[in-house]
């Protein structure tokens, strides 16, 4: 009898990058969600430019004339620089947006990197579109098959796709071929890390992974663009990065744009925190509206998450909360706070903790719903149960209710008057809305930039 032959495939990286560079009409579903994944990302930057982490990026892209613009900033830098510092500013509220099966946040990284290239090459609004749309994919479609819970629990899921992720859309940006796209990728997979230690200290170094991601991006793809070459096993080879992290080998059957493109995945976080807080905060919203008790009466707190929330690191916290992120991370520490406060802002994680919140959190306990593990990360539910004046009440939410197109647009807006004046604001905003249609996509760095002194 014949032998059967197993007919090789050709290397992940160099499959990922012909996808991403494959001409395709971008639905306008696809593009609006762009549009509003850039506004986050422009929102959040804005608003990030006083808070420690902001400011010591921001210090550190040294100022030159022709570079690109440092998001609030009065001074251009070098396109690594510049990316660099705007990816820790969109990632300084710890608000942005979510790729759940990823467990990734590719916007913050994305973006800046190509805010960055288009200031330098001017590509047209269309090729930025569709630049950030491969790079979500890329990203998205590799992190969810690289990361478990258990992986989560060690690596930065972000420090690892989002320079993967990036790389591939500053290689469509930038026109490369498939051959230089592939070593973009594989240069950047070199170039991926981050711990996860800092949940449990509050050690600030989670603000910078994305900016050494979208540097890392940025490097890669303007050396594979001058000739370098990397693997073209480096995400699947025998000491590749599957290997390297999964101690396995890379799925056969990994498919990129299969409908809808994984950017329509994506969430927009309503809540300024961890995204396994994300639900969980909101479950306590709608019961404390719903049956309408004082926190005063609150005897008892149980909250039921799945797998992946109750074991990502700093998620299942009751304190000592010394630092922001120790907050933004807890899971019973946001559940308090909006059963104490009624609502889910900044405001909510102001440090340290007043008696009634320390009180709340002496009563409250997290766990896994097997249930709601199943459905994860498809959905990603959570139940909240409290015992108030005898009464025992509960609501579950089935999945997190994101923040919507028209609330990123409004708190961009907000974050973009109070930084730069409403003429600016409203400036950038109709850039965005035209940005398909824009001839030169790098024109926004102007409308970025502080204005002058002296100037209205």
């Amino acid at each position: 009898m014949p032998q059967e032959t197993t007919v090789p495939r050709s290397p992940l990286a160099l499959r990922a990058a012909r996808a991403a560079l494959e001409p395709r009409q971008v639905a306008p579903d696809t593009v609006a969600k762009v549009q509003t994944c850039l506004l986050d990302v422009i929102g959040a930057a804005l608003e990030s430019r006083d808070l420690p982490w902001g400011r010591q990026a921001t210090a550190l892209a040294h100022p030159v004339p022709d570079g690109a613009q440092v998001i609030g900033a009065a001074h251009r830098a070098p396109a690594g620089d510049a990316a660099f510092a705007n990816a820790v500013l969109a990632h300084g509220l710890v608000r942005e947006d979510m790729h759940a099966g990823a467990i990734s946040h590719l916007g913050v990284v994305v973006f800046p990197a190509l805010l960055a290239l288009a200031q330098l090459r001017r590509p047209a609004g269309e090729a930025f579109v569709s630049a950030a749309v491969a790079g979500y994919e890329v990203g998205a479609t590799i992190g969810a098959a690289l990361f478990d819970t258990e992986l989560a629990r060690l690596f930065r899921p972000t420090g690892i796709t989002g320079p993967i992720g990036a790389a591939a859309a500053a290689a469509v940006l930038l026109g490369l071929s498939p051959e230089r796209a592939a070593s973009a990728i594989g240069l950047a997979a070199n170039a991926t890390g981050g711990l996860n230690e800092w949940p449990a200290t509050g050690g600030t170094e989670m603000f910078f992974h994305p900016g050494f991601a979208a540097r890392s991006a940025v490097t890669a793809a303007r050396l594979a663009e001058l000739g370098a070459e990397a693997s073209t096993t480096a995400l699947d080879g025998p000491a590749g990065l599957f290997a390297g992290f999964r101690r396995a080998a890379a799925p056969r059957d990994l498919r990129f744009f299969e409908e809808p493109p994984e950017i329509m995945a994506v969430y927009n976080k309503p809540v300024p925190a961890c995204n396994f807080a994300q639900t969980p905060c909101q479950a306590a919203l709608r019961l404390l509206r719903v049956h309408g008790f004082r926190s005063e009466e609150i005897s008892d707190i149980r909250i039921r998450v799945t797998r992946a929330a109750a074991r990502y690191p700093g998620c299942d916290s009751t304190g000592p909360f010394d630092r922001l992120l120790q907050a933004k991370m807890s899971i019973q520490f946001g559940v308090c706070a909006a059963l104490l406060r009624g609502t889910v802002d900044e405001s909510n994680y102001a440090l340290p903790p007043d008696a009634g919140l320390a009180r709340l959190l002496a009563c409250a306990s997290l766990e896994e719903d097997p249930a709601l593990t199943a459905a994860f990360p498809a959905r990603q539910g959570a139940t909240v149960e409290v015992t108030a004046g005898g009464r025992r009440v509960a609501v579950t939410l089935g999945d997190v209710v994101p923040a919507t197109a028209e609330e990123v647009r409004e708190r961009c807006a907000r974050a973009a008057t109070d930084a730069l004046g409403a003429a600016r604001a409203a400036a950038i905003l109709r850039f965005v809305d035209g940005l398909p249609a824009a001839e030169d996509a790098g024109a926004i760095g102007d409308l970025l930039a502080a204005p002058a002194e002296g100037s209205a």
